[in-house]
């Protein structure tokens, strides 16, 4: 079996042609599967036909199995549903409540998990049913957005960390009025370096990332307001139009994600599971 790599043309992004990904992986394909998604960050693998197991089985070749961060009690799919998946719905149940996670609308960027102490590197989303418009996909490359980035930026937020921030059901920037109590929170490095391809990321995002540690709230908004422009910048993102079939991979620690609004009376209905990652490690030459 050999596959073929296409790339998006945009900032980052691939197809992968030339697979089912209900065959089992080989080394070799493995590897040049490896080799694109550090290069691309996102890959997408079009017209599939996955199961959940047959998505787990995938997943599983590029890392453990992450498991979701909600109690199998709090999860809308129920207690029955497998711990690694994540349904993204907004379909209800007979009583009106939704089955799945973060059902409509617009959704800022933002990186996976970024608010637990080791976050989920990979995120593996499998498109089940798509709407007519809308509830697109973008990527940012935070490889080139840190590059991008003035030195002055570099210099003043050096080894600096800013507090990630989420709540179930968030899809906009948190208010701090409130404070962290009963919330994810965590501080991670601003810059961070890949586990595997060693380059600095950018590691701030618009959803999740509240305030930099040591500095007052207005300067804080300030340059993270700055860091955003900069990383959400159009030549620096990749936008999916998805259709039904489509599996996406991309890795949490090189980009951040963002859905695009879609109308609510239309169903959009995707699984997602994800693979670990680890603690954030601070990018050692970052000025």
């Amino acid at each position: 079996m050999d596959i073929s790599i296409e790339p998006t043309g945009a900032a980052l992004g691939a197809y992968v042609h030339g697979i089912d990904l209900n065959d089992p992986i080989d080394p070799k394909i493995k590897n040049q599967i490896l080799d694109a998604w550090h290069e691309h960050i996102v890959l997408i693998y079009p017209d599939q036909n996955l199961t959940q197991k047959a998505q787990l089985s995938f997943a599983s070749n590029f890392g453990r199995l992450g498991t979701r961060s909600r109690t199998a009690k709090a999860r809308p799919e129920g207690v029955e549903f497998n711990p690694s998946i994540m349904m993204v719905s907004n379909l209800k149940n007979e009583k009106g409540e939704y089955i799945g996670s973060l059902p409509d609308g617009e959704m800022y960027f933002h990186h996976d998990m970024c608010y637990m102490p080791e976050p989920h590197k990979g995120t593996y989303l499998y498109a089940i049913e798509v709407p007519s418009i809308g509830g697109n996909t973008q990527f940012t490359n935070m490889y080139q957005a840190f590059d991008r980035l003035p030195d002055s930026l570099k210099l003043l937020l050096k080894e600096k960390t800013a507090v990630q921030v989420y709540d179930y059901g968030l899809t906009s920037t948190p208010d701090l009025k409130k404070g962290f109590e009963g919330i994810h929170h965590r501080s991670q490095p601003i810059f961070i370096e890949h586990p595997d391809t060693k380059r600095t990321a950018l590691y701030v995002n618009r959803l999740m990332t509240a305030i930099i540690d040591g500095f007052d709230r207005e300067e804080s908004d300030e340059i993270l307001n700055k860091l955003h422009q900069i990383s959400e910048a159009p030549d620096n993102i990749f936008e999916h139009t998805w259709s039904v079939g489509d599996l996406i991979m991309w890795d949490n620690f090189a980009s951040c994600h963002a859905r695009t609004d879609f109308p609510s009376e239309e169903r959009r209905v995707m699984r997602r599971c994800t693979t670990a990652g680890g603690k954030m490690i601070a990018a050692k030459n970052s000025a």
